[in-house]
């Protein structure tokens, strides 16, 4: 290729990846919404503080030192340690024509890569919603973005062990999701449920969310961020091949989202009598997680299919933590960790590459490593500083406890 088309596909790549990026980054207010939609109005202003701290956190801590550990060198295993972000030095072997010279910006990468630490950490912010101590989650945040997170993800994207024997994981339904509701499953087991949810004879309670169109649009805004999430996690556009393949994960990442709302939209219709729209968003969502293993060998009508099913699966998933007293006021756990399981394990039906055992292996590996981890860090937290606020704040509402702010003056607190 001559110089005029490598650079011209350096500059594509380069600026596909950022866009990419910033779609992903999009999705921090899709999460925002999503769960200031489902929490009580009382724990608005607090879980709109802990998704923007999220974010800031998970971007400091990967520049500091996440993204060498999950990009250094290693033993496959245990990965190196280094600091800070270095610059695009590798321009050079990408002008000499190097086969082996990255194709787009070093900090393109690291930009779209930071954007997904955060979506990770997301997923744990709505799980543990209206009990948690907003500084011991942003202390655990701490300490998920740039240790737990980038380790598990050397394995698989960093070129670790669980990528030499073949696992399969193209934009991260284990990676990023299943980890994510693995740190939360952990924090939700030591903090209890929220007072009021369970009565002293098992009768799960619901408590609704105060604002369903902003849990809608929170949804939506999820869905148009994950054809970043997806689709730039071909890390490549400039060539007819590569174009094809980003076109084909856009449509397959659209039609799983479709068929996961049909999927919950038939399954409370089915059990309860009547539509469930909290079962349809989180159907979307489980579509859109379950489609991100594997996003560019099925087929539309198969992604449709996986999606189906994912929207099915979460709706029972939601309902059987319930009564395990699981509590999660968002159906986190169940659309990123159970459904992220399933993704994993689907990619075998349509990627001759991975095997199901493979990704048992992978898909326990992460769960272990960040759910122990998880666990070891939730327990110092809670011996030191406690997690969980008092009963009192708790019936009061952490928007006035934790910030002093309410989202919504003017009304009654619900």
């Amino acid at each position: 290729m001559e110089q005029p088309a490598i650079q011209l596909a350096y500059a594509l790549d380069t600026f596909y990846s950022l866009v990419s990026g910033a779609l992903v980054m999009w999705m921090a207010a899709g999460f925002a919404m999503l769960e200031a939609g489902l929490v009580r109005a009382k724990n608005t202003t607090e879980i709109l503080a802990k998704n923007v701290g999220l974010f800031a956190i998970a971007c400091v801590m990967y520049m500091l030192v996440g993204y060498n550990i999950m990009y250094g060198d290693g033993t496959g295993v245990f990965p190196s340690i280094s600091f800070l972000l270095g610059g695009d030095n590798a321009v050079a072997d990408v002008l000499k024509g190097d086969d082996d010279a990255p194709y787009y910006s070093n900090m393109a990468d690291f930009f779209f890569q930071v954007v997904f630490v955060a979506t990770a950490m997301s997923v744990v912010s709505g799980a543990m919603a209206e009990r948690m101590k907003l500084m011991a989650f942003f202390i655990f945040a701490t300490v998920f973005t740039g240790f737990i997170y980038p380790v598990e993800g050397y394995w698989k994207w960093g070129g670790g062990f669980l990528d030499q024997m073949g696992f399969q994981d193209f934009a991260g339904s284990g990676i990023v999701h299943m980890a994510g509701a693995s740190a939360a499953l952990a924090g939700v087991l030591l903090l209890g449920a929220r007072k009021g949810k369970y009565g002293p004879n098992g009768e799960i309670k619901p408590i609704p969310g105060a604002n369903l169109p902003l849990a809608t649009l929170g949804t939506f805004i999820l869905w148009l961020g994950w054809f970043g999430f997806n689709g730039g996690s071909e890390l490549k556009i400039s060539s007819i091949d590569e174009a094809n393949a980003v076109s084909m994960v856009f449509v397959n990442t659209n039609m799983a989202a479709a068929g996961g709302v049909i999927g919950a939209l038939l399954s409370s219709r089915l059990v309860f009598g009547k539509v469930d729209l909290t079962m349809m968003l989180n159907g979307a969502l489980a579509g859109l997680v379950a489609i991100t293993a594997e996003p560019l060998n099925p087929s539309a009508l198969e992604a449709t299919l996986f999606g189906l099913i994912a929207g099915v699966i979460v709706f029972f998933s939601i309902i059987a933590l319930d009564k395990l007293k699981i509590d999660d006021p968002v159906g986190a756990i169940s659309v990123h960790g159970v459904v992220g399981f399933f993704g994993l394990m689907i990619v075998p039906l349509t990627n001759g590459d991975a095997t199901f055992g493979t990704q048992l292996i992978g898909a326990l590996t992460i769960f272990a490593w960040v759910f122990f981890t998880s666990l070891i860090v939730w327990t110092i937290l809670k011996a030191v500083m406690g997690i969980r606020v008092d009963e009192e704040h708790e019936y009061e509402g952490l928007d006035l406890v934790e910030c002093g702010q309410e989202a919504y003056p003017e009304f009654t607190k619900s």
